[in-house]
């Protein structure tokens, strides 16, 4: 069959018939239809009923050479081929499932959020998602999916078969060392991909039968604020929160993220050393003492009889000048790691530990200040 040609303009059908003897075929009809109606496909039905995975936007103009080298996404998982087993967690807008993956027998987590969203907070979590899916990191829980489901957003997660770290208590230096390397390698993942967490706390750090410790609930969690954890009422949110982000007074009003993870962490490895809320007041306090505990107080400071390496690592976290903190990579650096470094111990309910450090921070960025006396 020959391609389809466009007619010759009409200039150049009167020249070409005046200089060639042989005739030329008559123009086309003008009643012709321009195209191949026998070309065309039927677009597949899709039933509204069915629950199939939110749409990706599209990124910025991406060429198709960028696209092609990059590593394409796991092929979506059919929400029917998941099957529900039990509630693990839940919260004032959601709750968290374990699911089974009938074909293939894996475990994942369910985040199922309750309420309508409106269209710009659905088109934030798809931006959300394709950034969340695309993180790869041995400390940081896995988000492989989101479903629209009868109006409800459900996320699909990662499952860490031994829960939260909230309410451990690990007094001893060398496993809480490697508890500590092991968030240190995911926050310091995350801030190099300009990922802020903005809710490090002890329920946020879940571990699994690997012995992995992994950070959990960021990205999506932010922009679902209002409905699973609401920054501003959430008591167990604010305690952890740094002090400029509290009082936008401090610091001159400026807040800066990467350090308010920090102070967030110092907080949650103190309170595991302790086994308590480091701050003179309960963590389930009301608002107003838990403000004026963390922002006029002086920091919380790790007990005398703890180790000099590990007193000066909580100081360096929880420093009241947002400048002064160290940065992930740095505390990754710091002596309390280093020293413990590859211990794995057991202690009360803790798993043992792995020693394995995702990307050795120090070959990749300067080195840190000196260690403070």
């Amino acid at each position: 069959m020959r391609p389809l040609q466009p007619p010759p303009p009409a200039a150049a059908a009167t020249t070409s018939s005046s200089t060639t003897a042989s005739p030329m075929p008559p123009p086309p009809s003008r009643n012709r239809p321009r195209r191949r109606t026998d070309l065309t496909l039927p677009l597949p039905q899709r039933d509204p009923a069915l629950a199939v995975p939110l749409p990706l936007p599209p990124t910025s103009a991406p060429s198709s050479s960028s696209s092609s080298s990059s590593s394409p996404l796991p092929t979506p998982l059919n929400f029917s081929e998941l099957e529900r087993i039990n509630r693990i967690g839940s919260g004032a807008g959601g709750t968290v499932y374990k699911v089974l993956h009938r074909p293939t027998g894996r475990l994942y987590a369910l985040k199922v959020i309750y309420g309508n969203h409106e269209d710009s907070v659905r088109l934030q979590m798809c931006r959300e998602i394709e950034i969340l899916r695309d993180v790869d990191n041995p400390n940081v829980v896995r988000c492989h999916d989101m479903f629209d489901h009868n109006g409800e957003i459900q996320v699909l997660l990662e499952f860490m078969d031994k829960g939260s770290l909230e309410g451990i208590h690990i007094p001893k230096e060398s496993a809480l060392s490697d508890l500590t390397r092991q968030v240190l390698s995911g926050l310091y993942y995350l801030h190099r991909r300009k990922i802020v967490h903005r809710d490090i706390k002890p329920s946020n750090l879940l571990i699994n039968s690997r012995r992995e410790v992994k950070i959990a609930d960021f990205g999506v969690s932010r922009v679902l604020a209002q409905t699973m954890d609401p920054c501003n009422s959430s008591v167990g949110t604010i305690a952890y929160m740094s002090p400029e982000r509290i009082n936008t007074d401090l610091n001159h009003g400026q807040y800066d993220g990467y350090a308010g993870d920090i102070w967030s962490l110092g907080v949650s490895i103190l309170e595991f050393y302790l086994g308590r809320f480091p701050f003179s007041v309960g963590r389930s306090g009301d608002w107003a003492s838990l403000m004026c505990a963390i922002c006029m107080s002086q920091p919380p400071e790790a007990p005398a009889n703890a180790s000099r390496e590990f007193r000066d690592f909580i100081a360096c976290c929880l420093q009241r000048d947002p400048a002064r903190r160290w940065t992930a990579v740095q505390l990754l650096r710091h002596p309390f790691i280093t020293q413990n470094s590859p211990a794995a111990t057991t202690t009360g309910n803790m798993m043992p530990l792995p020693n394995q450090v995702h990307q050795p921070a120090h070959q990749l960025l300067p080195p840190p200040p000196h260690f403070s006396s």
